[in-house]
């Protein structure tokens, strides 16, 4: 997986980082908190800050005392809260540890360790994301007519035209497969 990007839930201004697979268009949406989208954000920019944080800590612990930090894997979906392991190598052996897969990413990243997600999450994820998408459509289903004009389905920002959401015809899926890594633009705190 590579993170594609951050972006803002507009229905709660959550911060979500994107997960994409690198041969696919697949994505992984995960809700995370302001704090460890912070830390992506400062890693993927390269912000050099005057004090470590948590990551950076956690990152040169391990590093002075003799380990590495060999991949994160999202292995679990459950009840909507992903679940992440970070596989440590230490003394010719591998640590598997429980962690946000927030933590994880931002961990990962600093050490330029690989992203992985099981396969079975993103199917489960995709799927909770479809079903989601199909009820808010059934409950939208009497709502205004479809746009009849191309200019009604673009939003011309200071990017350029970009497609909008309407929630009647796309999911949250099919937007964030259809978008360009370009599209999440750069994180705003």
């Amino acid at each position: 997986m590579v993170v594609a990007g951050l972006t803002i839930d507009p229905a709660n201004n959550a911060p979500i980082v994107i997960l994409r697979e690198k041969d696919s268009e697949r994505v992984l949406p995960i809700w995370i908190g302001v704090i460890e989208a912070s830390a992506i954000a400062f890693e993927l920019e390269k912000v050099k800050l005057t004090r470590p944080m948590a990551h950076d800590l956690l990152k040169e612990a391990i590093r002075e005392l003799g380990g590495t930090v060999e991949r994160v894997v999202v292995v679990d979906l459950r009840e909507n809260t992903y679940y992440a392991t970070v596989l440590l190598g230490y003394a010719g052996r591998t640590i598997a540890l429980d962690a946000r897969p927030s933590d994880a990413i931002a961990l990962a990243l600093r050490a330029a360790a690989p992203i992985l997600c099981e396969t079975a999450v993103i199917e489960k994820a995709q799927a909770q994301r479809e079903a989601a998408a199909r009820s808010a459509a059934a409950e939208a289903a009497p709502s205004a007519p479809p746009s009849t004009s191309e200019e009604d389905d673009v939003d011309r920002g200071e990017n350029g035209p970009r497609p909008i959401v309407n929630a009647g015809t796309m999911s949250w899926s099919e937007l964030l497969e259809s978008l360009e890594p370009a599209a999440f633009g750069k994180y705003k705190m």
